[in-house]
């Protein structure tokens, strides 16, 4: 394995979440925490992202990275700015990027529902669900009906339960119900 990338082996499972982070907040380890729980997860990968293709400008890389470290407590959660290091910031280029590095290991992605309603606008988001197990985990200000949103009424069929999904073949995609976490970046921004 390269030097500077996260460590894992085949048959693990890793979560990937990757965003922003700007910054990082409890709401994050929320939902690595929801995720490892309920989807048997043995490592969740906070992939910062240089930059976010659907924002503005964001706080310079290594100050997100630092955020990110002091919100990722316990050794299941590694920070790594993966993408930086590889030159990719979509999604869908990073998940191609994971699976050709770590053959073996069983990749789901983690996404909090809040992200619903932009999804549609991910670069390949048809290719994403079909190329990787997607976890949506509870968010506060997200109604239930975002789940009949194209994306996931497109693959209604590919919903399991979460217990399985890890294990699961994409197109893959579990909803993850949790006590909300109400806190936002967006809202720590503004509070800077």
């Amino acid at each position: 394995m390269q030097r500077g990338f996260p460590l894992a082996f085949p048959g693990m499972r890793v979560g990937l979440l990757g965003g922003t982070f700007d910054p990082a907040h409890q709401g994050h380890a929320h939902i690595a925490r929801i995720a490892r729980a309920r989807l048997g997860l043995d490592k969740v990968w906070w992939m910062v992202t240089p930059q976010n293709p659907l924002k503005q400008r964001a706080t310079p890389l290594t100050e997100r990275l630092a955020s990110a470290r002091r919100a990722a407590h316990g050794r299941a959660n590694v920070v790594t700015d993966f993408e930086a290091r590889v030159g990719l910031s979509y999604s869908f280029d990073t998940i191609c990027a994971v699976r050709r590095l770590y053959p073996g290991v069983r990749f789901v992605l983690l996404i909090g529902a809040d992200n619903l309603k932009s999804f549609r606008r991910w670069r390949r988001w048809a290719d994403i669900l079909c190329a990787i197990p997607l976890a949506v985990v509870a968010r506060p200000g997200t109604r239930p009906g975002a789940l009949f949103a194209k994306p996931f009424t497109r693959f209604r069929s590919a919903r399991v339960p979460a217990r399985r999904l890890a294990a699961a073949a994409a197109p893959a995609w579990s909803f993850l119900p949790a006590r909300y976490s109400f806190v936002s970046s967006t809202e720590l921004r503004a509070g800077r």
